[in-house]
């Protein structure tokens, strides 16, 4: 029995941990349902998706919804968004409902849809931006019109097993929890309305449901080493090794090379790190009361080019950052007292989309840095980041022992000592001879 709950503890620990980023703590999507009016046989409702992840956003082909009715609801039409699949109607006459599946897969709808089929913060192909980057652009909402549901507040069966993705997998979602009625503004802005009824899903995301290798590495380098530290070997597990494609491959000219596939499949350049996207910290120069550090992000995916990406770096003297290039910066503080994490993300239309792997598939900037002296050293790697996000996902760092290094003052050491010595045995040798 105590094997038992010893068990039942770890894996209920590893669960919440796996869902857990301690440099987003709060980071989650939340998705709200709002019943504003009831029909004759259940209700409409305003269903809100908001991202709430400081730094994680959902790219295209863009999110997927799912939930399964608690009872035998059907879906008589939808604004904004649409299922996927109608299933079995044949029992309808006459009016047929938008979907009668038991488990309704729901999707977003493309842009330049008809006026009549669009809603407010609809049609955005399902991409939805991270809240620390845009918040007015982290949310899409659709309405739904559900028949043979409960039609008040006491016989309304709240949906179950909402599941996300986003677009992959990675996220799990908890049950629906009725919250206080959501207010609404009129559009004058002088009179408040309230949803009849309203409940929450939360959804959070965990690396480790998404897949099982890292999807990027970082290599590093300095003024003043010559040595590089390349991403480790396989760094994103080398699967792809057998599929991947060399940068002067006559394969990479025919047309539609470029095209994303519908199982997402990538079409990687051959490196001995097989990883779709590298970051490069370069350590450039150093001055009297600060220092200047070169970030390259290099896309190695031929069918994949990143919009929205975000960046987001641990350092502890990114509590002083002077000045940041070519890239938008914000620090990010979940915890008040510590200042070490920043978010660096493309300026909109110049740089905020990284392209496939080829002579445009990297985006770089510059940033310099105020010197705290209590701190500041470039001893034992001090200068390399702690961690690093793309979108979310958190990169491989090489080993620390292998990090440029500061020359050896005790090798140099050495090194006049033994020529002191030689000499001294030669002035010696010519002395006595």
């Amino acid at each position: 029995m105590k094997f038992f709950i010893s068990v039942l503890f770890l894996f209920v620990l590893f669960s919440y941990a796996a869902a857990y980023d301690p440099l987003d703590p709060n980071g989650n999507v939340t998705i709200k349902w709002d019943i504003v009016s009831w029909t004759p046989d259940g209700y409409v409702a305003v269903v809100t998706m908001n991202n709430f992840q400081m730094y994680r956003h959902i790219m295209s082909p863009g999110w997927t919804l799912g939930w399964t009715w608690a009872k035998k609801e059907v879906i008589w039409s939808m604004v904004g968004a649409q299922t996927t699949e109608q299933g079995d109607c044949s029992k309808f006459k006459g009016n047929i409902p938008h979907c009668c599946k038991k488990t309704p897969t729901v999707v977003d709808l493309l842009p330049g849809v008809p006026y009549n089929q669009q809603f407010t913060n609809c049609c955005k192909g399902g991409v939805l931006a991270a809240w620390g980057q845009d918040p007015q652009s982290a949310v899409s909402a659709f309405q739904i019109s559900v028949g043979l549901a409960g039609t008040s507040n006491k016989t309304v069966k709240l949906p179950k097993n909402f599941t996300l993705l986003g677009p992959g997998p990675g996220y799990t979602c908890g049950p629906a929890k009725v919250v206080p009625s959501t207010t609404f503004l009129t559009p004058d802005r002088r009179r408040k309305t309230q949803a009849l009824m309203t409940w929450n899903v939360t959804c959070t995301y965990s690396q480790f449901l998404a897949r099982k290798n890292p999807n990027c590495c970082v290599s590093f380098s300095s003024f003043y080493n010559e040595t590089i530290t390349p991403c480790p070997t396989c760094a994103c597990g080398c699967q792809n090794k057998n599929n991947c494609v060399k940068s002067d491959s006559k394969f990479l000219k025919m047309v539609g090379v470029n095209t994303p596939r519908k199982d997402n499949a990538p079409l990687l350049q051959c490196t001995h790190h097989m990883c779709p996207v590298r970051v490069h910290w370069h350590v450039k120069l150093n001055y009297k009361e600060y220092w200047r550090v070169k970030v390259s992000i290099t896309n190695f995916n031929y069918r994949m080019n990143y919009t929205l990406w975000s960046l987001v770096v641990q350092h502890p003297n990114l509590n002083n950052v002077t000045q940041v290039f070519s890239f938008d910066y914000k620090p990010l503080v979940p915890y008040e007292s510590i200042n070490d994490t920043g978010m660096f993300y493309g300026m909109k239309y110049y740089n905020d989309l990284l392209m496939e792997a080829g002579p445009l598939g990297n985006v770089q900037s510059e940033v310099l840095l105020r010197k705290d002296k209590d701190t500041f050293t470039f001893k034992q790697g001090w200068a390399f980041p702690r961690k690093v996000y793309f979108n979310g996902d958190e990169c491989m760092l090489p080993p620390p022992d292998t990090y440029p290094f500061l020359p050896n003052s005790a090798h140099q050491h050495l090194s006049f000592t033994s020529f002191t010595f030689i000499a001294a045995m030669f002035f010696l040798f010519v002395t006595f001879w």
